[in-house]
């Protein structure tokens, strides 16, 4: 079970453990996100930034 399910405090290292696995997420996600906008930049061609608006 949950520690929040049992009623019991959760510890300080297991919030420490659960922060860092979310910020590692986080940064997966971003990483994730800026390899498929440079991908798309590729695949339209490098001129695509150059339009006249």
């Amino acid at each position: 079970m949950d520690k929040q399910e049992e009623g019991e405090k959760p510890s300080a290292e297991w919030l420490r453990q659960r922060r860092l696995r979310s910020i590692a997420i986080a940064l997966m996600l971003l990483v994730l996100v800026a390899l498929f906008y440079a991908a798309t930049i590729v695949r339209m061609g490098g001129n695509v930034l150059n339009r006249a608006i």
